[in-house]
């Protein structure tokens, strides 16, 4: 007898047969368990050929936007990085040299900017502590490699391309509250750098 709060249970050593010690009516059994999924509906998909339809909030690979003139919108601010709870992001900023008013938005941008996607955990916190709507997790599959290092994703993989259609929709991942405000031009984080009116977005917004 063993106590086991208050209850008590058999213990019994039984002796195996013959056949149990050959061990034949398990094995028939797997094998019948087997056989049985050899006439079912096939789960598994040929990817990527097929595909399995995801939800709009999927969170997949990361993109740095540019706005409407192709600047990079991104000024190595850091919030994303402080945000990210896998410590997945780590940059470099520089400031922006005259005449590259066309490439950068804002006098400091991202001069180097790595997400290491083993560590990433996609779980959006980065494109909701960006101020400037610069990072975004878009519906793309990260690509499997065979190094570790190639995992890490510098700017040539998480920029947008600069051809207006070739860029990366995220209209799913904005709130109506936040299409609203990138269209406000009352608000100095919207303003376009203009190469004849020499104005553009202000320091500091």
């Amino acid at each position: 007898m063993q106590s086991l709060t208050n209850r008590s249970k058999v213990v019994v050593k039984k002796e195996m047969s013959f056949a149990e010690k050959l061990y034949l009516p398990a094995v028939a059994k797997g094998m019948m368990i087997t056989m049985s999924h050899l006439f079912k509906k096939k789960v598994t998909i040929n990817y990527p050929e097929v595909e399995r339809p995801r939800a709009e909030v999927y969170r997949g690979q990361h993109v740095l936007k540019r706005d409407e003139n192709g600047a990079e919108r991104c000024t190595a601010c850091g919030l994303c990085a402080v945000a990210c709870p896998a410590e997945a992001i780590t940059m470099e900023a520089a400031e922006r040299k005259k005449g590259e008013e066309g490439l950068y938005r804002e006098e400091k941008y991202a001069a180097v900017y790595e997400i290491n996607m083993l560590r990433c955990i996609f779980c959006g916190l980065c494109e909701e502590a960006c101020p400037k709507e610069a990072i975004f997790l878009t519906d793309r599959i990260v690509p499997t490699e065979f190094e570790r290092d190639d995992f890490v994703y510098g700017k040539d993989k998480l920029v947008e391309p600069t051809k207006k259609d070739e860029r990366i929709n995220i209209g799913p991942r904005q709130t109506q509250t936040t299409i609203d405000f990138k269209k406000n031009p009352e608000y100095a984080h919207n303003l376009l750098w203009d190469p004849n009116k020499k104005i553009g977005p202000k320091k500091g917004h």
